[in-house]
């Protein structure tokens, strides 16, 4: 399972498996079917905020409660869950009308430990800013959390990416949770993206909200979308961050975004002449050392990034890219951590797998990751699929490391297992709208690839697209300029302005000596 790592270092790790696709080709514009409506037993409870394992300052005073919806609104009388809601008041004493909701990343981050990078980000500075966890998330009645994917994923590092003890782990893990969670009464078949659409929406009438703004960013831009096409009502503008259109995210095409994102890293170390001068030829060095993990792969013994123990951890060619995909080598370190590696140093890569046996139990979502993943991107595509988009992205790799896409491993066995109703034919529909929308993407993305914004700005008639330089996944809170454009944006829909842009570069990379 990937994880998702926040933009600040210190923050915690979250699930963010959308955040492993890239840009597919095609994808229809054909009607959807009539999707979940927002439900006449929607309502809204005021109750006690989330207390969450780091306290978050702008809870202490925000307006709490849940949001109560059915599971499955094809079922009428069925059973009601809870969805955990905030609303955080202005920072301005003079504030829009108009707020802004957040959709967070994953599917099955907590979304409240997005919290502090949201607000840092000014998203609260002139409106009144909404959160609301997405079905299944933490803090919600059900939980859909798997402590026992958790659990495999920390003993998974001491085994080979695509090994088959690894595998094992995975798919014991994900049975139990799956018999789990159904033996609780769960409905998996009803954490989608259009229930959770559909939930965004009650929530708006429930608040009695006329008009609001929204804001997402991975998976909450796959959401957004969604909640825009199928519920344009009350919605004034959006913002997508990092975007991954439901039209072409698919499972294969997380192979485009990884080859993007690093082709992106390497152009750039290639224009900075110092950079270039020291680390000559990545493309070559990265070819290199995949071949050469796969076929020797390292068991070394080391400590997480945070300290504690020694973690045994095996680093084989699999393994290497998944840690550049999901930024556990930092985009400025990457070129460095190359060259030490082919010299015989693989501390930095290492250290990076050793973080992934340290990830927080309990507090992702799997349940609606997987039903999510299982029913909008995995259908209708195969592992041959996987490895023909492998072999276009990285020509002549082993094919042990391309039959598996970067951040899911095992995905179609997973599947399989999870069995849930295909959801593509309704999801995979672009959204044809002209509410006003921004989209922002960071060149240095091997999650949702820059070439994403193309598809998702396609059919948004009023869209202003923004390439920052130099920035991986999730962009606002790594930039300055992207947050000044988002503000502008919102001041102004119709007219932001994206003036900051133009003079970026990205950092000087790490440059070690010789």
């Amino acid at each position: 399972m990937p994880h998702h790592t926040h933009p600040a270092a210190a923050a915690p790790a979250a699930l963010a498996c959308l955040s492993a696709l890239g840009p597919a080709a095609g994808g229809s514009a054909v009607p959807a079917p009539v999707r979940p409506g927002a439900a006449a037993g929607a309502r809204f409870v005021p109750g006690p905020c989330p207390k969450t394992p780091e306290p978050v300052a702008a809870l202490a005073k925000a307006r709490c409660g849940t949001l109560e919806v059915p599971e499955n609104r094809a079922r009428p009388g069925g059973r009601t869950i809870k969805l955990a809601v905030a609303r955080i008041e202005a920072a301005s004493a003079k504030p829009a009308p108009d707020p802004v909701v957040f959709m967070a990343g994953g599917p099955g981050g907590d979304t409240f430990d997005d919290l502090p990078f949201v607000i840092d980000s000014g998203l609260n500075k002139d409106r009144e800013l909404i959160v609301m966890a997405q079905r299944g998330n933490l803090y919600d009645q059900p939980n859909l959390a798997c402590p026992e994917i958790d659990r495999s994923n920390e003993k998974a590092v001491g085994h080979g990416w695509d090994a088959a003890p690894a595998k094992q782990l995975v798919l014991k893990a994900v049975k139990d949770c799956r018999d789990r969670l159904t033996a609780d009464g769960t409905d998996l078949n009803a954490y989608n993206s259009a229930e959770n659409a559909a939930d965004f929406a009650d929530l708006r009438t429930a608040l009695g909200i006329a008009q609001w703004n929204v804001y997402g960013y991975s998976y909450g831009t796959n959401l957004a979308l969604t909640y825009l096409r199928a519920h344009p009502r009350g919605i004034r503008a959006v913002a997508l961050d990092s975007p991954s259109p439901p039209q072409v995210t698919v499972l294969p095409w997380g192979w485009s975004s990884a080859r993007e994102g690093a082709g992106s890293i390497f152009d750039a170390c290639a224009a900075e002449p110092r950079c270039k001068s020291r680390y000559p030829d990545l493309r070559r060095t990265l070819d290199e050392q995949v071949r050469i993990l796969e076929a020797r792969p390292l068991t070394l013994n080391t400590r997480p990034p945070g300290g504690g123990d020694p973690v045994k951890v095996v680093l084989d060619g699999g393994a290497l890219l998944n840690l550049m995909v999901g930024s556990n080598v930092k985009p400025a370190d990457l070129p460095a951590a190359l060259d030490e590696l082919a010299r015989g140093n693989p501390q930095r890569f290492a250290q990076g797998r050793a973080k992934d046996s340290v990830q927080p139990v309990g507090q992702t979502a799997h349940g609606l990751t997987q039903s999510v993943a299982c029913s909008e991107w995995v259908p209708g595509t195969s592992e041959p699929d996987v490895l023909d988009a492998g072999r276009r992205a990285f020509p002549g790799w082993p094919e042990t490391v391309l039959a598996q896409v970067p951040q899911l491993p095992f995905q179609y066995d997973v599947c399989r297992t999870w069995n849930v109703e295909s959801q593509a034919a309704e999801h995979r529909v672009a959204t044809v709208s002209a509410v006003p929308a921004l989209v922002i993407s960071g060149s240095f993305d091997m999650k949702t690839g820059a070439g994403y914004a193309k598809d998702a700005s396609r059919t948004l008639s009023r869209s202003t697209s923004v390439l920052v330089p130099g920035i991986g996944h999730w962009v606002v809170p790594q930039s300055p300029c992207a947050q000044r454009v988002l503000a502008s944006f919102l001041a102004d829909p119709t007219a932001p302005d994206t003036g900051c842009v133009a003079g970026l570069t990205p950092k000087p990379f790490t440059i070690t000596p010789k």
